[in-house]
């Protein structure tokens, strides 16, 4: 798995699929989650359509550099957020959502890349749309999937996929793989399926099992507040992917994201939660392709 330095102290694992010299289009991966959660055929699938497709790990996640050194107490870092205290809040967080947009570009500019089609699913669309906002004259297109605005008052979870998300998850491997099960709760509900999400889980321990840097990113995401004055003067294309059945980003964020960019193209698919169904690939490759041409 190569590994390159894209930003300041900060290293990247990342993997390609297809021709170097096709379009580029960078897969930015969500909350927690390795790169490998973009599947590989997924990408390869994406790369027979003519495109030089791009997974990585985002920092403090999979193979990519961990921040050991900076531990965040989430307990004492809820409590700043929810009192009000953001300078308490900030001064624990060590990186910014805007840092982990800038490891995505410095990956771009370490493989020789200067510009691509930009992919961000959950968290990733967070970070995608904030590497539009920062350096659109890098951004060919952006997607923002299964995302939201930074709005706290759209996207919002329902109260069992929050019961989910912060639960935390046993440390042993077997545990750890039948806990993937609860994520049914924000998947398709025609499609979901336990069977890839227990997959996933044990591809995911047995390469990189690291919990700690769950907190860094969350603290990050919180503190990166709302995106919509930027998003209203983006004028990068963009297309916005929101599963109707998604519990986790409720679709309001969907709908809210292409609301503010202008023209921006919004794909609500019935039968998506919080998830990519693999019956859904056909669809959801369709309109990346038709959107990176």
């Amino acid at each position: 798995m190569p590994i390159i330095e894209a930003s300041p102290g900060v290293s990247l694992a990342y993997e390609t699929f297809g021709d170097p010299s096709d379009p580029a289009v960078l897969l930015v991966m969500g909350f927690s989650a390795q790169m490998i959660a973009w599947h590989e055929d997924f990408c390869r699938a994406l790369a027979a359509r003519g495109r030089y497709v791009i997974r990585y790990d985002n920092r403090d996640c999979g193979l990519s550099t961990r921040f050991d050194e900076h531990p965040v107490d989430m307990g004492r870092f809820i409590h700043a957020v929810s009192t009000g205290d953001l300078a308490s809040a900030v001064a624990m967080a060590p990186y910014t959502l805007r840092d982990m947009a800038d490891d995505g570009l410095g990956l771009l500019t370490a493989l020789g890349i200067e510009r691509a089609h930009v992919v961000g699913s959950s968290m990733g669309g967070m970070i995608a749309q904030t590497m539009a906002i920062s350096r659109p004259e890098r951004v060919l297109t952006l997607t923002s999937m299964m995302s939201s605005t930074g709005e706290p008052e759209y996207g919002r979870p329902s109260a069992e996929a929050q019961a989910v998300v912060s639960a935390p998850k046993p440390a042993d491997r077997e545990g750890y793989v039948a806990a993937s099960e609860a994520e049914l709760v924000w998947a398709s509900k025609r499609y979901g399926n336990a069977a890839p999400l227990r997959e996933l889980a044990a591809r995911s321990y047995d390469r990189a099992y690291y919990p700690a840097g769950a907190g860094r990113q969350l603290g990050a995401m919180i503190l990166a507040g709302s995106r919509a004055d930027a998003l209203r003067e983006l004028r990068v294309p963009t297309l916005v992917i929101h599963g109707l059945d998604d519990t986790l980003i409720d679709p309001g964020g969907g709908r809210r994201t292409a609301d503010l960019v202008p023209g921006a193209k919004l794909l609500l698919l019935p039968d998506m939660g919080h998830d990519r169904p693999r019956e859904l690939w056909p669809e959801i490759i369709d309109a990346l392709d038709t959107h990176t041409e």
